[in-house]
């Protein structure tokens, strides 16, 4: 088992929603910046959203009032709520965590150093 698991990847209709998850080790976890990133076909990974240990967040603009990162503390646990979901949504969805860095002090270009396998999101019009 890998130290970053994401799960809740599926097939939808543009509109619809998904909610991604990602389980993490507790020392992964804790006090570090996290964020999620996606990368489709053809394209580079772009970040998505990111989030800092005391719940401060950062969007892309293509997301900003469609998606919405949180974490669960008690469970170690990063989440991405999709909601009105695009055919240009559609990508591996990625989980990320720093190292040391509580604020994601970077932004995207935040130093991530811990990375989970990937879990496919798909749109379709």
């Amino acid at each position: 088992q890998g130290q970053l698991v994401e799960s809740g990847g599926d097939s939808v209709q543009a509109g619809g929603s998904l909610r991604l998850s990602c389980a993490a080790y507790e020392y992964i976890y804790s006090r570090n910046c996290m964020g999620w990133f996606r990368q489709a076909p053809g394209k580079e990974r772009e970040g998505v959203a990111v989030i800092g240990s005391m719940g401060s967040t950062n969007y892309v603009a293509s997301v900003k009032g469609r998606f919405t990162i949180s974490r669960e503390n008690g469970k170690n646990t990063l989440y991405l709520q999709m909601n009105s979901l695009k055919p240009e949504d559609t990508a591996m969805y990625y989980c990320a965590a720093a190292s040391y860095d509580p604020y994601c002090s970077g932004g995207f270009g935040t130093r991530f150093i811990s990375w989970g396998q990937g879990t496919q999101g798909t749109v379709s019009s």
